[in-house]
């Protein structure tokens, strides 16, 4: 560990001792037995050291983020606590792998900041001491934190360990907008021209998607009309929200939960027809662009953007990043179709609960009990506000009673690449409620769009339950990553072969007994105790 410090305080060192870093809650290695006593540091108000003391925190960051140096809202922090970072940032798309080395290497820093630690993470890097028990410093330290979990159970139940210990500070906006990530999109401008209603039924929706086919909507004398296109398997962009019209929704995780009995859909007799339906009815006919099986994003997002319009019908976050603002006028929304037998539909995510590896504190930190003073700054609502989304007077203003409201954007600049500019963002920490937006923040244009479309289009026919993000026993952990990845990618790719092959019926059970002999049973097991346990928890909070 790297601590730097002024001079002038260095004589405060004789005040520290060592203590042992494992067990007790809230001690690392080096950390002083009694901080309170500690001439330098204000257990209350600002600033948290009378005199500047530097921490060197590792952080990711965003492609277009600046060095968080130069970010304003930490030059105000700093400001403010006389509390100096000395960040190492690490591209985002390279974090976890520069995070593990300096892990196995020892090399740590005083906390990884916005940490991305999985639970694997936090238990084995909590159990072997390389990051300290947080639980006491809160108590202690960070009144922001400790009155937000105290007036929250669940979200204390979410970061706590089953060993009783708090590894990671949280990071959540808890604003619904992941319930349903697939918006299913169609070009409203082609039904028009063809004559056609908004499709309401699985069968008019097919008909549609003939008709775009064969009926060259877009008028420029070529077959290159797109019927349906999607990115199998992936976030936002998947026709996992359609196999609810077959009577049981899906998920990217094939894991849904009824009346508290976890169902891993994929084996389902529901999951088998929509299969069957898939394929006889789109693929066999031409009707689902072949490339939606292997297309990354930027090729995916280019077909909403070609001269001649070519796209009938899609599955992504927002209609506009798509087909651009300007040709989103002719595309609208589908609720869930109805199915064969009546069936309207459609799955909820799983988890959506908080984040719990947003900030890990390692054995090296000398100043543990200073370290979550200056991160309990960012768990005041308003702060924790302008950590995800930018800083006052450059993303917000208040408003006459307070609130946060936003200011506009600059001119030809996208919400998303702005956010990136000035603030670490979403996955930070800090925690924003649902009973703080409208009271202390506005949600953001975008998302205010997306949460009224999810409750018009998609929220009435969704259910109440999905599965919790719970915190798993060691040994469950170790049984999840021996069986889940080989599991999911065997089930993924054999839906992307029973969608182009057909032959569903003809290999079902044998599809079936494989994921048995690769240990379903046995998953399925550790997810509903994992389940009930969370549940008896929570009812005794």
């Amino acid at each position: 560990m790297k601590l730097f410090k002024r001079a002038g305080i260095l004589m405060l060192a004789g005040m520290f001792a060592l203590s042992g870093c494992s067990g007790g809650g809230g001690e690392s290695k080096n950390q002083t037995v009694n901080p309170d006593q500690d001439a330098n540091f204000n257990k209350t108000g600002l600033p948290i050291v009378k005199e500047a003391v530097t921490l060197k925190m590792v952080s990711p960051k965003a492609a277009l983020a600046p060095d968080y140096s130069k970010m304003e809202i930490f030059k105000r922090l700093e400001k403010q606590t006389n509390v100096k970072i000395d960040w190492e940032n690490i591209p985002d798309t390279d974090f976890a792998e520069k995070k593990n080395l300096l892990l196995a290497s020892g090399d740590l820093p005083d906390a990884f900041y916005g940490a991305g630690f999985t639970d694997y993470d936090l238990i084995n890097y909590g159990k072997d001491g390389t990051i300290i028990p947080l639980e006491n410093l809160i108590d202690k330290y960070a009144p922001n934190l400790k009155m937000l979990l105290d007036r929250r159970p669940d979200i204390k139940l979410a970061i706590t360990a089953p060993d009783g210990h708090i590894y990671g500070l949280p990071s959540w906006e808890e604003n619904k907008l992941d319930t349903n990530p697939f918006f299913h999109v169609i070009n409203k401008n082609w039904l028009d021209k063809l004559g056609l209603k908004l499709p309401q039924t699985l069968d008019e929706y097919t008909q549609a998607l003939i008709a775009f086919k064969t009926k060259d909507p877009n008028g420029n004398g070529k077959a290159d009309e797109i019927p349906l296109s999607f990115m199998h398997m992936q976030w936002c962009s998947d026709i996992a929200g359609i196999f609810g019209a077959f009577g049981l929704p899906d998920n990217l995780e094939h894991r849904i939960v009824r009346e508290g009995k976890v169902i891993f859909t994929a084996t389902q007799p529901q999951y088998k027809e929509a299969l069957k339906y898939i394929h006889d009815n789109w693929y066999k006919q031409g009707l689902i662009d072949p490339e939606s099986f292997t297309q990354d994003a930027a090729q995916y997002l280019a077909k909403g953007k070609t001269p001649d319009e070519t796209l009938g019908s899609y599955v992504w976050w927002e209609v506009e990043e798509v087909v651009g603002p300007e040709r989103s006028k002719d595309y609208a929304l589908l609720p869930p179709l109805k199915g064969p037998n009546g069936d309207q539909m459609i799955g909820r995510n799983n988890g959506g609960g908080p984040g719990r590896g947003s900030f890990v504190i390692t054995k090296e930190n000398r100043y543990p009990a200073m370290t979550m003073r200056w991160i309990d700054q960012q768990y005041d609502p308003y702060m924790a506000a302008q950590i995800h989304w930018g800083p006052l007077d450059v993303v917000f203003k208040k408003d006459e009673k307070g609130k946060l409201v936003n200011l506009p954007l600059p001119k030809g600049v996208s919400a998303g690449e702005f956010r990136q500019k000035v603030a670490p963002g979403t996955g930070n920490p800090g925690v924003i409620t649902f009973d703080d937006f409208g009271k202390v923040v506005d949600m953001e244009p975008r998302a205010q769009k997306r949460a009224e479309y999810l409750e018009k289009y998609y929220t009435p026919y969704m259910k109440k339950e999905n599965y919790a993000s719970i915190f798993f026993e060691p040994d469950e952990l170790d049984k999840i990553n021996r069986i889940e990845p080989e599991l999911i990618k065997y089930v993924n790719t054999q839906r992307g072969k029973f969608i182009v092959d057909g032959e569903v019926d003809e290999k079902w059970d044998s599809y079936v007994k494989t994921l048995e002999k690769m240990g379903l049973n046995e998953l399925m097991e550790i997810y509903q105790k994992g389940l009930d346990r969370y549940n008896a928890n929570l009812k005794n909070k």
